[in-house]
């Protein structure tokens, strides 16, 4: 069986920590921020980490022989 590829577009904007979660950028937070309040930015700023089936999907896209 032919090694698996990982899927590129979401490894640049995803990182793997070392204890395994998946880190990602918030969304929302590139442009338009003066049409937001400054909770709303805010809370923008700094990184997520993903929970549940969605980082589950996404560190197999991102490491998938792991």
């Amino acid at each position: 069986m032919p090694k698996l590829k990982t899927r590129k577009s979401i490894a640049k904007r995803m990182k793997i920590t070392k204890s395994g979660k998946v880190k990602r950028g918030k969304p929302g937070s590139r442009h338009y921020k003066a049409g937001k309040d400054a909770d709303t930015r805010r809370n923008l700023r700094g990184t997520e980490i993903c929970v549940g089936k969605v980082a589950k999907k996404m560190k197999q896209a991102i490491a998938p022989g792991r």
